[in-house]
């Protein structure tokens, strides 16, 4: 049994500041071992850490982590939507500079709009659906000129945009009903079993061959597996400390960190369009994130309010 946190804004703001730093850092360790690690290789070490780090701090701290039934389903879809958004994210960088890949994957809030809407029922305004039209704008202008470059590689990370769009609505749908941390440790063993048999199959495919890391780069391995799963950590702590709709701005954060990250590392900075591009999905992106914060606001207030009768939601 999990026990309830107080609020503390500022800490959650730390964490999730922690997240968006780190991320880009297992993103560049990906993109650098990928001549050398296939993608299929790099996800499944990924996990592998990921569950030599969690399932003992979840032992350890007594969190609930096992599930059954309709919330194992779930889980397990969850876990698969997983897999491919990072295979589908470390297949792009091997093609892609990071910043460019980042951006672009940055049109998963506008699919996660879109995808409340049509599946969940949420309401969406004239609004926000003009600042989700102005944000993909942004979003091809970074992808045209990494389109003229590599081709079709360019277009993977919208594939992660919108797979990601789905695993985070099944994040949101069984969210009451796990601890978060539990459930990034139960996704470990099920990506496993998932992954593993695609191995030993007999199947000619590079992206899943699989070799012994050199003794040169089994450090960068090691570094991106933990720097990976910590990362994580923090987004999900973060949430535990402040509301989503107050960490929601600070993950935009993660397109300049990752922008450092690419010149630091590979030297690679956007061009001038995809500069542009990039300005005008964050832009849209906070817009969103700013409007749904003042509807929530004003559901608040109308909803104290003596006066507020039937047509108070509207």
């Amino acid at each position: 049994m999990t026990t309830p946190h107080q609020d503390r804004p500022l800490l959650g703001i730390s964490l999730m500041l922690g997240f968006c730093v780190l991320i880009p850092y297992s993103d560049a360790l990906a993109k650098l071992l990928g001549p050398h690690l296939s993608v299929g290789q790099l996800v499944t070490l990924r996990f592998i850490f990921q569950g030599l780090i969690l399932i003992p701090l979840v032992i350890l701290t007594r969190r609930p982590w096992r599930a059954s039934g309709r919330t194992l389903a779930l889980i397990m879809a969850r876990t698969v939507l997983q897999i491919l958004g990072i295979g589908l994210m470390f297949t792009s960088l091997i093609y892609l500079p990071l910043a460019d890949a980042v951006a672009i994957a940055f049109v998963m809030p506008f699919i996660m709009l879109l995808l409340g809407h049509w599946f969940l029922g949420e309401e969406v305004g004239s609004r926000r659906l003009i600042a989700c039209a102005v944000g993909f704008v942004g979003t091809l202008l970074v992808v045209q000129p990494a389109f003229s470059d590599v081709g079709w590689p360019a277009l993977l990370p919208l594939g992660v945009a919108v797979d990601f769009a789905l695993f985070m609505l099944i994040t949101r749908k069984i969210s009451g009903q796990t601890d978060p941390i539990g459930m990034q440790a139960l996704s470990a063993p099920l990506a496993l079993v998932v992954l593993i048999p695609l191995h030993l199959l007999p199947l000619d495919w590079p992206g899943l061959s699989w070799v012994t890391p050199q003794p040169a780069i089994w450090g960068m391995v090691v570094a991106m597996g933990v720097v990976g799963t910590l990362g994580h950590l923090l987004m999900t702590w973060s949430l535990r400390y402040a509301p989503a709709a107050t960490l929601a701005p600070m993950q935009y954060l993660e397109i300049p960190a990752a922008t450092f990250v690419g010149w630091l590392i590979f030297a690679d900075l956007p061009g001038p369009l995809a500069s542009l591009g990039i300005a005008i999905t964050m832009a849209s992106g906070l817009y969103i994130i700013l409007r749904e914060q003042a509807i929530l606001r004003h559901s608040a207030t109308r909803s104290k309010s003596p006066e507020a009768g039937p047509r108070a939601a509207e």
